[in-house]
């Protein structure tokens, strides 16, 4: 492609935000300008970039009318403070933390609604969807025509990377901490994280539900179209750095053609099929990849009108990062 584009990343020294510089090299996105911005805490560090290291800027005094899409990959704070101010200075906007109501700013997953954007008009808002619904709707696209889903119930063991590099650094130090039977005082977790599971990922509200819970279930409805979706989701924390693994129940209202079901899944984009009698594992297959792993596809063993999966996926490429990325993709087609 000739026209290259000017971009800023903000929350470039997060582990999405550096994934996503990673991922515009590898991708080879016509970037002429790449700005890399963040809070006063991280700036003056550095992110590579084709051959260079790039020096983080603070995001408070940058002018926007110097790129033409900025993506959002810090906190929601973040953009409610910043994403005013690139719109109008007519930037194109990708949202990663959830912040935008959707009719500023529609959910977008590209294998699954991406004809959302032909829709738009310039300066473009988007919102690249949580990590879990992302996932979600990548393995729920290509079956929407084969069956009519009447639930989904979920339970997602999901990284501690999901919560930033802190979390990471606090379940390598747990760990180390047991391996070499030292006592061990729990930090960022309210609890043992090393070799356990936690039963939620946030606090709950009043019914019990976590504020992740309830954006999963809002943004898998919006991006499937699907307002009035029954959804039941689960959100636990596993010791895991990276990678999340999901236990899928659809409900639909016929006897499920699991033929029909595992052809639908192995030619959909974005999924990898793995064959029966094998499974697939975040740290074994997911991460690092670029795909959303799929296994032990199967019906329930007294309804046929119950299908289980088990996915896997990187939460911070695949969920995250890629999704974003190829949002930009189609943006630069017809909308910068």
């Amino acid at each position: 492609m000739s026209q290259s584009f000017d971009i800023a990343v903000i929350g470039a020294t997060g582990t999405v935000g550096e994934t996503l510089v990673q991922i515009l090299e590898e991708r080879d996105f016509p970037v002429a300008n790449l700005y890399l911005l963040a809070s006063s805490e991280s700036a003056g560090h550095s992110v590579p970039f084709r051959g260079k290291n790039v020096r983080v800027r603070e995001v408070d005094e940058f002018d926007f009318s110097k790129v033409q899409l900025v993506f959002f990959a810090a906190g929601p704070a973040v953009t409610l403070s910043f994403a005013p101010r690139a719109t109008a200075a007519g930037c194109a906007v990708i949202d990663l933390s959830g912040a935008l109501p959707a009719a500023q700013a529609p959910q977008v997953v590209p294998e699954a609604n991406g004809q959302v954007l032909a829709g738009l008009k310039k300066p473009v808002q988007l919102s690249s969807p949580s990590a879990s619904a992302t996932v979600l709707a990548v393995v729920l696209a290509p079956l929407r025509g084969l069956l009519d889903i009447q639930r989904v119930t979920l339970t997602a063991s999901l990284a501690v990377s999901s919560q930033g590099r802190e979390a990471v650094k606090e379940l390598a130090r747990q760990t180390a901490e047991l391996l070499n039977v030292r006592p061990l005082e729990p930090r960022f977790f309210d609890r043992q994280m090393a070799f356990n599971l936690l039963a939620q990922v946030g606090t709950p509200d009043a019914q019990g539900h976590t504020l992740l819970e309830k954006r999963l279930v809002k943004e898998l409805r919006e991006v499937l179209a699907e307002p009035s979706l029954k959804i039941s989701v689960t959100c636990i924390q596993a010791p895991v750095f990276f990678g999340d693994s999901f236990s899928v129940t659809l409900q639909s209202t016929a006897a499920v053609d699991l033929a029909k079901v595992n052809a639908a899944l192995g030619v959909a984009p974005g999924i990898e099929l793995v064959e029966a009698g094998d499974y697939p594992t975040a740290v074994g297959d997911a991460v690092g990849q670029d795909v959303v792993y799929v296994g032990r596809v199967r019906t329930s063993v007294d309804d046929p009108a119950e299908l289980n999966l088990w996915l896997t996926s990187d939460n911070v490429r695949k969920g995250a990062a890629l999704n974003a990325v190829q949002l930009a993709e189609l943006l630069i087609k017809d909308l910068l």
